[in-house]
């Protein structure tokens, strides 16, 4: 079954079904290559292996999902099948596991649940979710980002929007609602003080841990204090619209739309953004082409969610930059690894620019697959 509603006609369309055989064809090869690795970058073509307990490790393991998904080739179910019981390892050693199970585990064991029934999966997830849920700090209503025992005990970060679905959909396979009241407090400050009234958002907000109280803002990935991450604005801009549609709470829709708004009008010309839509000077400066997969596939969602009207501001920017994506920044080289190019992974600490992410990779092919009629969400 589709979840997406009716979208006019676009261009896009009518090259889903070949993106998808390249798709397969360069992915195939990429399952070889990988097995086992935990892949982060790519600067030369060819996927690092990073440590398991690495934000990033979910990614892969969901780009196989959604191919066993769309395909019904057992050789993805068999690639996918033990990365939620070597991520759960991570819960029985010393680790820095953090905020971001969510981007472990949903793309892991809830999308592995939802696909076999597998009851460990399912009780994997939701023990993640416990860990996420305890880091939430109920005086400032926000959901600590890292475990570094020094000034950031009161740092959370706007990448933590998208793993509320993790809350969202423990709460609901549980019947427990504690997760819920954590996922919307946690939503609410969002709202409240990443998102600024143009659109834009920022990246690390502070607050007093033991009273809850504000302090400001810092620049994190981004350029500045002041300025606006373009991947942190992909984060917000999905993370909201997933709220929305497990809360119906009309605040995080229009905050969803306003986050769209801000990154559909800063664009590039090719429809992928800078890496910092305010960096100066801009001369030079690189893409981010994973923040332009991450908005692509949270546009799908938002078009979805709108009234009729509505959908096509959402539903033909999303297609737009795919489209862009797929002619400029695809490398469909079967010897290569990485699916998209010109990636910026941290630009501030000069870290992974221009290389190939695999989160930009996992967000694109969501996409694909999102227009293809893949009916399951996890984010």
């Amino acid at each position: 079954m589709n979840l997406l509603p009716s979208f006019p006609p676009h261009a896009f369309d009518g090259r889903l079904e070949d993106v998808r055989r390249r798709l397969e064809a360069k992915l195939s090869r990429m399952r070889i290559r990988l097995h086992g690795k935990t892949p982060h970058a790519a600067p030369d073509g060819v996927y690092d292996d990073t440590a398991l307990d690495w934000w990033t490790s979910g990614f892969w393991p969901g780009i196989l999902w959604i191919m066993y998904g769309l395909t019904g080739d057992q050789a993805w179910r068999d690639e996918a099948w033990p990365w939620d019981e070597r991520l759960e390892t991570c819960f029985l050693a010393e680790s820095d596991l953090h905020h971001d199970v969510g981007f472990q585990f949903l793309p892991t064991a809830v999308l592995k649940y939802k696909l076999t029934g597998d009851r460990d999966a399912r009780r994997r997830g939701l023990f993640a979710a416990q860990f996420l849920a305890g880091r939430f700090n109920p005086k400032g209503k926000f959901i600590r980002a890292w475990n570094e025992p020094d000034e950031s005990v009161g740092w959370s970060i706007v990448d933590s929007t998208m793993n509320l679905s993790l809350l969202y959909w423990a709460a609901e396979e549980s019947g427990d609602p504690r997760f819920r009241h954590v996922a919307d407090a946690h939503a609410g400050t969002i709202v409240e003080h990443f998102v600024r009234p143009d659109g834009s958002v920022r990246h690390i907000c502070v607050f007093d841990p033991a009273t809850g109280e504000w302090r400001g803002a810092l620049g994190g990935q981004g350029f500045g204090p002041d300025s606006a991450w373009s991947r942190g604005t992909a984060w917000a801009l999905y993370g909201l619209a997933n709220v929305y549609r497990y809360t119906g709470d009309t605040r995080f829709l229009d905050a969803s739309k306003r986050v769209a708004h801000f990154f559909i009008s800063a664009l590039e010309p090719d429809r992928v953004p800078l890496w910092d839509f305010r960096v100066v000077p801009r001369d030079g400066q690189p893409r981010d082409s994973s923040a332009a997969a991450i908005a692509a596939s949270g546009l799908i969602e938002l078009a979805a969610l709108v009234p009729p009207a509505e959908r096509p501001i959402y539903a033909n920017a999303a297609r737009d930059i795919l489209l862009s994506l797929t002619d400029r920044y695809a490398d469909w080289n079967p010897d290569r690894d990485g699916v998209l190019l010109a990636g910026t992974g941290h630009m501030p600490e000069k870290k992974n620019i221009n290389v190939s992410l695999i989160y930009g990779d996992y967000y694109y092919v969501e996409a694909v697959a999102k227009l293809l009629g893949w009916p399951h969400r996890v984010f």
